[in-house]
């Protein structure tokens, strides 16, 4: 009964962490154009100094969109374009790039 608990317990979880990270491509493709400035039109940056996000692992791109927006990660400039980033906004954005070759 107690491996049976905590199975149902970790397919809950893990059903609930990729529920959080869905989004809208289109959306997030829309939502991009703040971003295109640093990280190019198709998510390739043309400066070494800005990171590539096109194809970038979805989870990860929402992570750290959260962290900037949430004050746990530290970049002034990310901080700022992120702050005012819904949750929705974020998941959209990070399905977008994830997308992208």
């Amino acid at each position: 009964m107690k491996k049976m608990l905590t199975l149902s317990t970790a397919i809950i979880l893990s059903t609930l962490a990729s529920a959080s990270f869905a989004g809208d491509a289109a959306a997030g493709k829309a939502k991009s154009v703040t971003c295109a400035g640093c990280h190019g039109a198709n998510g390739i940056s043309n400066n070494p100094m800005w990171p590539n996000l096109a194809g970038q692992k979805q989870a990860y791109l929402a992570s750290a969109l959260q962290m900037y927006r949430d004050g746990r990660r530290k970049n002034a400039m990310m901080s700022a374009m992120a702050k005012n980033l819904t949750d929705a906004d974020i998941a959209n954005l990070a399905a977008y790039y994830a997308n992208l070759k």
